[in-house]
C-alpha cells in the first residue's frame, strides 16, 4: 500500500485528468467513486486497476475496509490518501473516501448474447450524462438485457453517468454502435423496434411488448431521427394530460420500460422477486 499525501502527486493528477473524455478515450480507463458505486461494480465482476481510499471521509459503517481488501484481491494497486489529496480527485458533492480507477465497460455488438424474449433499450444521441445514467439505472431495475448506445454525444464512461446510474451500469451490458449497425443487428435478430412519438395514434400500453423488443429513445431536444422512426415496427405515444407536451427522456424511457415489465410479468416471462422488508441498515444513498 502506498500513501499519497499531496494533491500534487502524479497519481492524484492522473485521476483528475480522467474527468476529461479525451484522456479516458486515450487510456481506456474510467473513474468509479463512492461506496455504493464501487461495491456494485465489484459485485458484478469489475476488476479495478487501482483503488484510492481516505478513512477520514468514510461513512463509518465498517464496510469500507472490506471493499478495499476486495479490490486488492483482484489485483488493484492500493493508495491511502490524505484528505486534501482525496478531495482533489473527488467529483461527488459529498465524497465518502472511496474511488476506483479501472477499464471501460462498453462493448461492441459482436458477441452480444441475449436471452429469449430480450428487452433492449436503444439510445440515440443522448446528450446529458445524467439522463444516460438514469436510463441505465432503469434498465437494471427492469432487468433489461442490454442498453445499446448509438451515435453517442456523451461518453458512457463519464463520471456523472456512473453517479446517475448509482453503479447499476455494471450490471447491464452496455453496447456502443452506430445507428446503422444497431438497426441491422436488431433486424437480423428478430427484434420489434418501438419508437415513441407524440404523433403516434396508439398509446404505449396498447401494443405488445413481449418477445424480442427494442425500446428506442432519442435526443433530449429533438427525439429520434427519421432513421429510427422509419425503421420502427411500433410507434406509440405516452398520454400527456397536462400542459407539458413531452417528458424528460429518462422519465419517458422508464415509463416505456415498465410497461414492458408489466406485460412480461403478466405473461409469465418475468417473475417478481419476493418482498424483503428494509430496515435501513448500511445504506449509502446520499
Amino acid at each position: 500500500m502506498t500513501e499519497l499525501t499531496s494533491p500534487a502527486n502524479p497519481k492524484i493528477k492522473y485521476v483528475v485528468k480522467l474527468r476529461t473524455c479525451s484522456v479516458r478515450e486515450e487510456t481506456g480507463e474510467m473513474i468509479v467513486e463512492g461506496f455504493r458505486e464501487c461495491r456494485r461494480a465489484l459485485d458484478n465482476g469489475y476488476r479495478p486497476h487501482a483503488v484510492f481510499f481516505c478513512p477520514e471521509l468514510y461513512l463509518k459503517n465498517e464496510n469500507e475496509p472490506g471493499l478495499v481488501a476486495d479490490c486488492e484481491k483482484r489485483g488493484a494497486e492500493v493508495f491511502r490518501c490524505a484528505k486534501n489529496a482525496f478531495l482533489k480527485m473527488a467529483y461527488k458533492d459529498r465524497p465518502d473516501g472511496l474511488l476506483m480507477v479501472g477499464p471501460h465497460v462498453a462493448k461492441h455488438l459482436e458477441g452480444l448474447q441475449l436471452p429469449p424474449n430480450a428487452l433492449v433499450i436503444v439510445t440515440e444521441a443522448i446528450e446529458k450524462p445524467g439522463n444516460l445514467g438514469t436510463i441505465l439505472r432503469s434498465a437494471d431495475a427492469a432487468k433489461a438485457a442490454a442498453v445499446i448506445v448509438c451515435d453517442r454525444t456523451t461518453d458512457v464512461h463519464n463520471p456523472n453517468v456512473v453517479r446517475a446510474s448509482t453503479g447499476t451500469m455494471f450490471s447491464v451490458p452496455i453496447i456502443e454502435a452506430s445507428s446503422d449497425e444497431a438497426l441491422a443487428w436488431l433486424k437480423a435478430h428478430g427484434f420489434k423496434i418501438l419508437a415513441a412519438t407524440p404523433h403516434a395514434e396508439k398509446l404505449h400500453f396498447e401494443v405488445d411488448l413481449t418477445g424480442n423488443v427494442a425500446l428506442a429513445v432519442g435526443a433530449e431536444q429533438y427525439g429520434l431521427t427519421a432513421k429510427w422512426m422509419d425503421n420502427a415496427d411500433l410507434r406509440v405515444r405516452i398520454p400527456m394530460l397536462g400542459l407539458a407536451d413531452s417528458l424528460n427522456v429518462s422519465a419517458a424511457t422508464t415509463i416505456l420500460v415498465y410497461e414492458a415489465v408489466r406485460q412480461r410479468i403478466a405473461a409469465g416471462i418475468d417473475q417478481v422477486p419476493a418482498f424483503v422488508p428494509w430496515h435501513g441498515e448500511g445504506r449509502h444513498d446520499h
